[in-house]
């Protein structure tokens, strides 16, 4: 039989994004050819984008990259640099809108072995599905005493009556129905396709009304209209004296931010996805990726209607580049989940086995061995490994 091929487009990234990236390709091309036979092959091509970019070509993120992903439908990605405070605006920010890949995915689940400041870090394995476009990663904002900023804070003081000090940066936090209702509706049929029996509704709606109170009633009106066959809302349990949803129901319920951040820690098990606007979902997700390891271990997605973006969700830890110390499990967790949305569910399946059966073992990168006091791996003994159990 001929072997299909599949192009995967991939950005190295920076700091120890090589390391990682080089790893991450040979486990995906070794779980790829043992799990189809050699049927399936993937022909990587590199892209430009961060530090590497801009030394050759003088843009941090060339059009011509965010083209090739368009064109392919998708990507796996390293972490790339962006200053804090100033600088150039976030290429993770910039990748997510200009593609329109409005769901941020993110599974965190706890891995056998692995040290945790938690008790029972077993208990953890949600599914945040993030909204990717909005909210204050929008990036409306103006500097304080800017002509921009006391234009806006004058409007606001003679048109609305609000009073704002004149000394104040602007920000505009943006949530619509429509950005709102597609991802909260893509975290239905992602429990709908996994057989999960809760999707909550993570806000901030006591405070914020009409943006993050806004985000949960269109939820609810999004499962009314569209869902109303397989989904029941925890309201209309309580109101129908029942303690558990009937038989092939998923549950949809709310819950305020900051009281879920105590739901994570106390009753992590009681979850199993969480839909929420852009920063909630961004906190929330380190929050819970503490629990299981850290962001070592935390894979990430970005998916739209056409295209994906697979990416580790940590930094680009620039001291410990070329010192092989780097944890490549992030990267690689997120390449397995490519696997699954390229429909090579067990390719997939074989490397997150192979990842835990690694991790049983005690094999361990610094960051982790370190909390476990046992001897660390380098990248690329930890990835021999790992390629020994594929």
């Amino acid at each position: 039989m001929l072997s299909r091929e599949i192009v995967i487009p991939f950005i190295p990234g920076d700091g120890v994004g090589p390391e990682i990236m080089k790893a991450t390709k040979l486990v995906v091309d070794a779980t790829v050819k043992s799990s189809t036979a050699g049927e399936v092959s993937l022909r990587w091509e590199e892209l430009l984008a961060g530090e590497t970019a801009f030394k050759m070509t003088g843009q941090w993120l060339p059009a011509e990259t965010l083209a090739v992903i368009k064109e392919r439908g998708v990507a796996l990605k390293s972490p790339l640099t962006t200053p804090v405070g100033g600088g150039i605006r976030s290429l993770n920010v910039t990748i997510r809108q200009v593609l329109d890949l409005y769901s941020s995915v993110r599974p965190v689940r706890y891995f056998e072995g692995v040290p945790s400041p938690v008790k029972e870090p077993e208990k953890m394995n949600i599914v945040i599905f993030r909204e990717n476009t909005e909210d204050v990663y929008k990036g409306i904002e103006w500097k304080k005493g800017s002509a921009e900023a006391s234009e806006v804070i004058a409007f606001l003081r003679s048109r609305m009556s609000v009073d704002i000090a004149p000394d104040s940066g602007i920000g505009i936090k943006p949530i619509s129905e429509s950005a709102s209702k597609r991802l909260i509706r893509a975290s239905v049929k992602h429990a709908i396709k996994k057989k999960l029996p809760s999707v909550t509704l993570v806000h901030k709606g006591n405070i914020m009304k009409f943006t993050e109170g806004a985000f949960r009633d269109w939820g609810y009106q999004l499962a009314k209209d569209e869902f109303a066959d397989v989904v029941v809302t925890e309201t209309e349990m309580k109101s129908s004296g029942i303690s558990k949803p009937p038989a092939g129901k998923i549950v949809m319920n709310d819950r305020i931010a900051d009281n879920m951040f105590q739901q994570i820690l106390l009753r992590p098990d009681e979850y199993s996805i969480l839909a929420t606007p852009n920063l909630n979902g961004d906190y929330l997700a380190d929050a819970c990726a503490a629990q299981i390891g850290g962001l070592g271990l935390a894979p990430g997605a970005n998916i739209g209607d056409t295209v994906a973006v697979f990416e580790a969700v940590h930094g680009t830890a620039p001291k410990y580049a070329g010192k092989d110390l780097a944890n490549p499990c992030s990267l690689m967790l997120s390449a397995a989940m490519m696997l699954e949305h390229l429909g090579l569910d067990e390719a997939a399946s074989n490397l997150t086995e192979a990842i835990r059966s690694t991790l049983a073992d005690g094999i361990m990168t610094q960051d982790l061995a370190r909390l476990k006091g046992t001897r660390p791996y380098g990248t690329v003994a930890f990835t021999r490994e790992l390629l020994a159990q594929l």
